[in-house]
């Protein structure tokens, strides 16, 4: 297996469990659904589509949203949450990098801190504005480098083995500058809003203690920790509460995030 199929099948497992996440990921879903000005009967695709929350929003308003995710436990996770919801919404499992969707298929595509995971940006911008149609839409939220989520992955870097060639920091797609150079002449009208989601935790040590268990990149490199070099564990949990510290406040943690949107020429 070359080395970024390799990556993928490593962020395929260390995603499994992020349903834990759903109801945090859940109240920012309408702030890009808004944002991306999403109306009934549009075609939507959620790219990355984790638990489906997006997609399911879109729904509910009334647009043919569709979900794509590469890890098979959110994508069963989103299916239930549909048929919960009782709103028909196929949700396939695949890969960003190589979506399985016909040229101009959708009016939007949106992703929510998900296409940013794939590892080659040049690709995973040319496959979501190869599915959408000419005059379309391209919405996505991320997290930027000098945020609270941002600062959080720069510290797991340092204790993860460097990622494959060609793979590039998930938060570098936080970067107005960096957004503006990747969509490229692709698209025009570029737009950028930023907004806060706040996590609820009791403490700084609740947060870490959270994390380190249940949130998917986080908890699979702090169990390899655990397991080889427990001294580097206890100096990782320490680096992510003095992180966390500077952003929580009234038993909650702020995460700021950006939004994009774009037309595509």
């Amino acid at each position: 297996m070359d080395p970024i199929s390799e990556f993928k099948e490593r962020q395929k497992a260390a995603w499994s469990n992020f349903a834990t996440l759903e109801n945090a990921s859940g109240t920012a879903a309408p702030h890009l659904v808004r944002f991306a000005g999403i109306r009934a009967g549009e075609r939507v695709l959620d790219v990355a589509c984790g638990t489906g929350v997006v997609a399911l929003t879109a729904a509910r308003l009334g647009a043919k949203a569709t979900g794509l995710d590469l890890t098979p436990q959110l994508i069963a996770h989103a299916r239930e949450n549909a048929a919960l919801m009782e709103v028909d919404i196929p949700f396939h499992e695949g890969d960003a990098e190589a979506l399985p969707f016909a040229d101009g298929s959708f009016d939007v595509v949106v992703s929510q801190f998900g296409h940013m995971f794939a590892p080659r940006p040049e690709v995973v911008v040319r496959e979501m504005l190869r599915v959408l149609r000419h005059g379309g839409r391209i919405a996505f939220s991320t997290w930027p480098p000098e945020l609270f989520v941002g600062r959080m992955f720069a510290i797991m870097g340092r204790y993860n083995p460097p990622p494959p060639p060609g793979v590039a920091p998930p938060p570098l797609w936080g970067d107005p500058n960096v957004i503006t150079e990747r969509l490229g002449g692709a698209v025009r009208d570029v737009a950028f809003a930023r907004e806060a989601l706040f996590f609820q935790m009791l403490s700084v040590q609740h947060y870490v203690q959270f994390v380190s268990s249940g949130l998917g990149p986080v908890s699979k490199l702090m169990e390899k920790l655990d397991a080889s070099e427990p001294a580097k564990a206890a100096e990782l949990r320490r680096e992510l509460g003095a992180n966390a510290a500077n952003w929580f406040e009234n038993n909650a943690l702020r995460q700021d995030y950006l939004m994009t949107r774009a037309v595509r020429q």
